[in-house]
């Protein structure tokens, strides 16, 4: 993918170092909920809960709202792919939102909320990794996981796949033990740009949803099977 669009594993890893020490050097990192301890427990908590779900949901941008408007088992959770957190709200809890941060004022909100967020750092989001941690510092702070795409192994930061917000949601699962029969995937399209996507290019944006399918295909050959979506 990066030879696709012609980016550096360089500003990518570059990304990771500098959102990994903006957390663990942060003056009030422990007020803030960003120690390597708070981010282990965030996960570890996280975890635990999708390994008890019955359901585990994850909403992506094309989302509509009779997507959600159902009777879902008790013991369902949701995961938000960045912005299509805004579609959840006051309709179902999320658990936590995966996110490299093109959601806007839906991220704040869901800090607001005290909704985890799955950050991850690339070699396109630097500043906006940069302003949203300052607008969350403002706010109080967050409770972060960080994830990366690069080759490095951090013991506090992974990579767990995936390319778009949509993938890698369905790739944070997978890392976490769920079992695809467990997943139900809601508001993932491939031939439109969803009305929760951040400010895009649509041409580009289609593009992108192509790699999201083929990164679905080979995580689950049968991923189109547990979509739900309302075009």
């Amino acid at each position: 993918m990066r030879a696709h669009y012609g980016w550096s594993y360089s500003s990518d890893l570059n990304s990771a170092i500098g959102l990994r020490e903006r957390c663990n050097q942060h003056p009030s990192g422990a007020v803030l909920g960003w120690t390597v301890d708070q981010r282990r427990r965030t996960l570890e908590h996280l975890a635990q809960r999708l390994m008890k779900a019955e359901k585990v949901v994850l909403v992506g941008a094309a989302v509509e709202e009779d997507d959600l408007a159902e009777t879902w088992p008790a013991n369902t959770v949701f995961i938000a792919a960045d912005g299509a957190v805004g579609a959840c709200f006051d309709r179902v809890d999320v658990l936590c939102v995966v996110t490299d941060l093109d959601g806007g004022d839906h991220l704040n909100e869901a800090v607001a909320r005290g909704i985890p967020l799955i950050v991850h750092a690339h070699g396109d989001n630097e500043e906006r990794w940069w302003d949203c941690t300052e607008a969350w510092a403002e706010q109080g702070g967050a409770s972060l996981v960080l994830t990366h795409q690069t080759d490095e192994v951090y013991p506090d930061m992974h990579n767990v796949g995936g390319f778009t917000d949509g993938d890698r949601a369905a790739c944070f699962v997978a890392t976490l033990g769920v079992p695809f029969a467990r997943v139900q995937l809601v508001g993932y399209a491939l031939d439109h740009v969803g009305p929760w996507s951040g400010v895009t290019d649509p041409e580009r944006k289609l593009d992108k949803l192509k790699w999201m399918g083929r990164i679905l295909d080979h995580l689950h050959e049968g991923w189109q099977h547990h979509r739900k979506s309302s075009k």
